[in-house]
């Protein structure tokens, strides 16, 4: 069934970007055509290129698709009053739920990666792929610490790095061995690392 002109353009990308998710899932990303996407979303290809200028672009947007519902995830759970120990592993265990949830697409995001890396003329995407992890994780390294009332003693973006580093690691075996009880106490020792970089604002000022 061809959808409707009528459909927004923002919903018609929505439902095209979870198209592809679920072709890529199932296909891989070489299989992921503009051909294919359209048919698993019941649109045309005029229909893709009314909602996308590229394919790149659509891969694009997938990305930030899936980041973007990572860090609701992760924003969710951060209280005003918590302690940054507490934030940071109620942060990475709600990564880790949405990990848990649905896999697949984090083994899309893997994928990705990896195809984007060794496809000539593509390698920009896995480089933004990164640069959007670190973008969120910034983000919400910002609020945790405002919540908590406290800064970090190293640039948020290392912090940011050496989190994102963390949260691969964990996903990726998360993924071969399906052990959540590992995964989680990695984290927890995560959590507590990560905590000492974390200085009360009332301490950082007070030495200035």
């Amino acid at each position: 069934m061809t959808a409707s002109p009528r459909i927004p353009a923002s919903e018609r990308r929505e439902l095209l970007v979870r198209a592809a998710l679920r072709v890529i899932a199932e296909r891989g990303v070489a299989g992921a055509t503009t051909r294919a996407i359209v048919a698993e979303a019941g649109m045309s290809l005029a229909s893709f290129h009314y909602a996308f200028r590229s394919h790149d672009e659509m891969m694009r947007e997938l990305i930030a698709h899936v980041v973007g519902q990572e860090s609701a995830s992760v924003f969710a759970v951060l209280q005003p009053g918590a302690g940054i120990r507490e934030l940071l592993s109620a942060g990475f265990n709600a990564f880790l739920d949405y990990v848990i949830a649905d896999p697949g697409h984090e083994q899309v995001m893997q994928e990705l990666l990896q195809y984007t890396m060794r496809t000539p003329g593509l390698e920009h995407l896995a480089k933004e792929q990164y640069d959007s992890y670190r973008g969120a994780v910034t983000e919400i390294l910002v609020g945790g610490a405002a919540a908590a009332g406290v800064t970090w003693s190293r640039p948020v973006h290392e912090v940011a790095r050496l989190i994102v580093t963390t949260t691969d690691g964990v996903t990726l075996a998360y993924l071969a061995d399906r052990d959540e009880a590992a995964a989680r106490r990695t984290l927890d020792f995560a959590a507590d690392s990560i905590a000492t970089l974390a200085v009360p604002i009332a301490v950082r000022e007070a030495a200035q």
